[in-house]
């Protein structure tokens, strides 16, 4: 059986992952909202470069115990626990899904989600209970009209809803 690609990811009310600096100071941090139970059900990370330093501003091994990929159209090589990869990363990305191991947490960004959409496996979205009115959009480009599934719906006190959807 092939691995999934899991798109877990935060958004806001009206579509967006960060503000037009990247920042995702909006983000609720009060509580864990399911991260660490995903997080232990991932053997590998896939990330653009803006999202993965972005990532380092909140820690320094944001993805420790994974094999992580970050993609990027600078040269390619490993640098202490993460790999860098430029090229076509969806067709790293499929051979990812066909070596044996866990499901593969697609992190972000945009660009990045565009690129492997026709991959993608799980959607798990939490959207915030916020209205940004502008910033980076969770969702670019062309996509092809995609029936879902609903797996599970989930709501907190915070207001925060987390919809995790499989594409059949």
């Amino acid at each position: 059986m092939a691995r999934r690609l899991k798109l877990f990811i935060a958004t806001s009310l009206d579509g967006y992952i960060a503000r037009m600096d990247g920042s995702i100071d909006w983000l609720f941090t009060d509580a864990d909202y399911g991260y660490k139970d995903f997080f232990s059900s991932i053997d590998t990370v896939v990330a653009g470069r803006k999202t993965y330093e972005q990532a380092l501003t909140l820690e320094n091994n944001p993805f420790s115990g994974k094999q992580c990929y970050v993609f990027t159209r600078k040269a390619s090589g490993k640098s202490g626990p993460v790999t860098f990869v430029s090229g076509d990363i969806a067709e790293f990305t499929k051979g990812l899904k066909d070596e044996p191991g866990s499901d593969i947490w697609l992190v972000g960004g945009s660009e990045t989600i565009a690129a492997l959409k026709h991959l993608i496996d799980d959607f798990i979205i939490s959207i915030h209970p916020r209205i940004l009115g502008g910033g980076i959009a969770l969702f670019t480009g062309e996509w092809t009209e995609t029936g879902l599934e609903l797996v599970n719906s989930a709501s907190f006190d915070s207001g925060l809803v987390q919809l995790h959807y499989r594409v059949p």
